[in-house]
Formats: C-alpha cells, sequence, structure tokens
C-alpha cells in the first residue's frame, strides 16, 4: 500500500525494546518489585506445598486405614422365628468357617436383648452407700472373641473351648462393666452373680479396637454353653471375622455358604469397603480441601500484582505521556506492563515452586513419609505463576494505554 506524502509514518516497536522497557521498570523499583514476587511466591508455593503434602498424607492415612478396617467382616444372624424352629445358624458351623483360606480369627455370640439385660452384682463389695445391682448386657461368646474384636485382656485370661466345653461358670468383664461393679482385680477370683447365678471372673478386657463391637466394653462375658444353661441366651446372633489383608471380600462371599449353606441369603453380611475406593476418595477429600487453601494464596497474590502494578502505572503516567507523545501506541503501553507483570509471575511461579518442592520433601522427611511428587504440577507452576501476573495486569495496562498524552503529560493529578 502506498503511504500518502505528508502523512505521519506508522509507529512500530522493536520487540527487542519492548523487553527492554519492561525489564527497565522491574529493575527501576527493586524493593517494590521484590515484594510483589513474594505474593507470588506464597500463591505457588503453597499450592505446590498443599498438594504434595496432600497427596502424601493421603498415601499414608489409606494405607493405614487398609490395614486397620479392611479385615473386619460382621455377620448378622436372624433369630428363629420360634422356639421350635432350627437355628438359622448352628454354632458348629463356626469351626466350617474358620477352615476358610484368609480367615484369621472368628467368633460367634449371643446377646442378651436390649432392656432386658439381667441383673448383676458383685459380691466383692462392702459399701453399704453403694448401689450393688447393675443391669448389664450378657454375651455368650465362644473362645476367639478376643481375637476376632482385635481386643486384649488387661487382667487375668479369657477362657478358652474348655471352659466352653464343661459349660464352666466363668466370665470375662468387659473394662466399664468392671468398673462399674468394683471390680479391679481377679488375682482373688471375685465371683459375680448374674441372675442369681454365680460366675467366678477370670478376666478383665482392654480397649477393643473394632469400630463395631465396642459394646463389648461394658458387658459381661460368658461362655455361650453357660449363658445358655442359666439365661437362656438362645443360638448365635452375631459372628465376627477378622481376615488376611486382601481377603475380606472373598471370606464376606463365602461365610453365608460356611455359616447357613441351607440358606445363605438368609444372614446379612458386612464388609469393609473396597480399599482401591477407599484410596482414592481419601487422597481426593484432602486434596480438594488443601487446593482450595492453595487457590486462596495463589488470588491473594495475584491481588498483590494487580495492585502494585496500578499504583506502577500512576507513578509513570508523565513517562507513559512522553512515550504517546513521541509515537508510542496504544498497544504498546499495554504490552510494556503486561510483559512487567508476567515477568514478575514467571519469577514468583519459579521460586514459589521450587520452595514449594523442597517443603513438601522436609515435611515428608520429618514425618518418616515418602515423598508424593506431581512433576507435571511442579513443571507447570511457573507458567501458572505467568497466568497468573500476566492476567492481575489486564486493567492497569488498559488503563494505563487508555491514558491521553496531553493529560498523562500533565503529570498525575
Amino acid at each position: 500500500m502506498m503511504r500518502r506524502r505528508g502523512a505521519a509514518p506508522v509507529s512500530r516497536l522493536d520487540p527487542r525494546d519492548l523487553f527492554a522497557e519492561a525489564l527497565a521498570g522491574i529493575g527501576a523499583r527493586p524493593a517494590r518489585t521484590a515484594l510483589t514476587i513474594l505474593g507470588t511466591v506464597l500463591g505457588i508455593g503453597t499450592l505446590v506445598t498443599t498438594l504434595g503434602v496432600s497427596a502424601t498424607a493421603g498415601n499414608q492415612i489409606a494405607g493405614r486405614f487398609d490395614a486397620a478396617t479392611a479385615t473386619e467382616v460382621t455377620v448378622d444372624i436372624p433369630a428363629p422365628g420360634s422356639a421350635d424352629d432350627p437355628p438359622t445358624v448352628a454354632w458348629s458351623s463356626l469351626a466350617d468357617l474358620t477352615r476358610l483360606n484368609g480367615v484369621t480369627a472368628a467368633a460367634a455370640f449371643a446377646r442378651t436383648q436390649p432392656g432386658h439385660e439381667p441383673s448383676v452384682r458383685a459380691n466383692t463389695v462392702r459399701d453399704p452407700e453403694r448401689v450393688l445391682d447393675r443391669a448389664l448386657p450378657v454375651i455368650g461368646s465362644t473362645a476367639g472373641l478376643p481375637a476376632s474384636a482385635r481386643t486384649s485382656i488387661t487382667a487375668g485370661r479369657f477362657f478358652d473351648t474348655g471352659h466352653v466345653t464343661r459349660h464352666d461358670r466363668v466370665a470375662v468383664l468387659g473394662a466399664q462393666a468392671a468398673q462399674s461393679l468394683g471390680v479391679t482385680r481377679i488375682d482373688n477370683q471375685p465371683a459375680i452373680f448374674v441372675g442369681g447365678t454365680p460366675f467366678t471372673v477370670i478376666g478383665i478386657l482392654g480397649p477393643v479396637a473394632r469400630a463395631d463391637q465396642q459394646a463389648l466394653t461394658g458387658a459381661v462375658i460368658v461362655p455361650w454353653t453357660a449363658g445358655d444353661d442359666a439365661l437362656d441366651l438362645g443360638p448365635a446372633g452375631t459372628v465376627v471375622i477378622t481376615t488376611a489383608l486382601g481377603a475380606a471380600p472373598l471370606i464376606a462371599r463365602q461365610a453365608p455358604i460356611a455359616l447357613s449353606p441351607d440358606d445363605p441369603a438368609a444372614v446379612q453380611v458386612t464388609a469393609p469397603p473396597d480399599p482401591a475406593a477407599l484410596r482414592t476418595g481419601v487422597s481426593d477429600d484432602v486434596s480438594t480441601l488443601l487446593l482450595i487453601l492453595g487457590l486462596v494464596s495463589l488470588i491473594v497474590g495475584a491481588l498483590g500484582i494487580a495492585n502494585v502494578t496500578l499504583v506502577t502505572v500512576m507513578e509513570r503516567t508523565a513517562e507513559i505521556g512522553l512515550r504517546r507523545a513521541l509515537g508510542a501506541r496504544r498497544r504498546h503501553i499495554a504490552a510494556q506492563f503486561l510483559i512487567e507483570s508476567t515477568a514478575v509471575g514467571l519469577l514468583g511461579g519459579i521460586v514459589g515452586a521450587s520452595t514449594g518442592i523442597i517443603a513438601t520433601v522436609a515435611i515428608s522427611a520429618a514425618r518418616h513419609w515418602t515423598p508424593v511428587l506431581d512433576v507435571g504440577l511442579s513443571g507447570l507452576a511457573p507458567m501458572a505463576g505467568a497466568v497468573v501476573g500476566l492476567l492481575a495486569g489486564l486493567y492497569p495496562a488498559v488503563r494505563a494505554a487508555r491514558m491521553q498524552p496531553v493529560d498523562a503529560l500533565r503529570g498525575p493529578s
């Protein structure tokens, strides 16, 4: 296209000059630039750190949860319709269950119905001001209950198959039940009266690790044979199973067949959730929470860049007016401030990503964890900082570009 004679030449700005001006603007106020970069460093560093720590912590939480609860299976057995009906699960069926590959411990028990607990009294207490009788639940169990319920004996011992076979009237107290009855030691073979029937206390339970068996802490546990004799507890109502890690889904499918081969559907099995889905859910929940915190910090850094860039535009009004008077176009002015804010964001992203990686490794080492780092996130973090700087500089750059040369040369009002 032919240019008309006498027309003003089109203003052009070499990209090298544009970057040089932007760098000169950044370096003109090093203290302010450093503080602006610090805001981006905090945002990017917090984002990388929170995501790295959340991935590492999620891995640890899921691993611990898998080991603790992915081995627990519970079978609930309905009561017979009438006293003449055969039991849904016979006590002898427990032997068939324990032979399954993957079962590490199993126990069956029957218990008194809520609201029908018998009166329990300890004869070792001689305090006239204290109520001796307590209405406590009584559980008639097989000998493998401690291992199945993941509990231990703090005093004495648990009854064995010999006690069950002989119908021995022995009892093991839960920790709360022992405290309620005032039984603190068993070396003198204290006796308790359950519904008027004497039982010798041979042990006291410790804390129960299984969340679904916390009722054991407040119960009186007796051999199921003796409990049936004295209190007519009836057939087994619950079977608790502990499996090898990874075997719970298989045992949950096989247990009804082993316990009730004639009608497997009659029993209800409660199995742990899928470990893979649990791990993903825990990691996602932790990551989402900490991601929000990281994004909030990043927004704070972006606002800092926008604020400082806007202040810089106001302070450099005369410079902008002079450049416009010498022929600089609006896009040149806007590009200069956008490059300045982008460069500040990029520097903050680089330093912030490095700080986040170091912080993640340091926290993991202090906790003796294996650090989990997302290489893609660490590589994209500097670019994220540059994008944040670019977006933060949009408004100040547009405002600088809209200044009229005459108004800008007058300086800030």
